[in-house]
């Protein structure tokens, strides 16, 4: 009550002013979280109701108690269901093989190059081509199915604020018939 207090004394009563100053410190405050030891935590699973496809995701977390949070654990299972359904390659963009990345870099010369793009251009395009390749690649960077307006990353950061815990995503498999 008092941080909303506060923040809108400094936002002059302005509510949207006053949301954005209290997303930044809880921002903050998750950054501040991110340094300190996970040494707890779950692994969930997601098996699509087809039966072809499911996910397993380890997410770790500082105490037990928030382990065994229902809201922790559901948000989990969301994420192993996102996993399931958009079928990142890796956690973050940053871990896409960079001979991935090459193989990638062919096909679009090529094909820059037979829609008649200048050379030039073709170094500039490649580049954003690549940027957007590693992010929709990288489960962190993707869209969350369920809400589009947030990224995995902001959902899990969410979570650790709401969980008062540091909390991340260790890693995640994919298995498809």
């Amino acid at each position: 009550m008092m941080a909303c207090k506060k923040a809108l004394e400094e936002a002059n009563e302005d509510i949207t002013k006053a949301i954005e100053i209290l997303r930044k410190k809880g921002e903050a405050k998750a950054l501040e979280r991110s340094g300190r030891a996970t040494g707890e935590g779950i692994i969930e699973s997601y098996i699509h109701q087809n039966l072809k496809v499911g996910a397993i995701i380890h997410v770790a977390c500082e105490t037990d108690f928030v382990a065994k949070n229902e809201d922790f654990i559901k948000t989990v299972k969301d994420i192993a269901m996102h996993i399931t359904a958009m079928n990142p390659l890796v956690l973050s963009a940053e871990d896409v093989p960079n001979e991935l990345v090459e193989k990638e870099k062919e096909i679009w010369k090529e094909q820059l190059l037979k829609e008649g793009k200048k050379e030039e251009m073709i170094e500039k395009i490649m580049q954003g081509k690549e940027k957007k390749f590693r992010e929709e690649s990288a489960l962190l960077n993707q869209p969350f199915a369920k809400n589009p307006e947030i990224t995995i990353d902001q959902l899990v950061k969410e979570l650790g604020l709401k969980m008062g815990e540091n909390i991340k995503i260790v890693r995640f498999t994919r298995y498809s018939v």
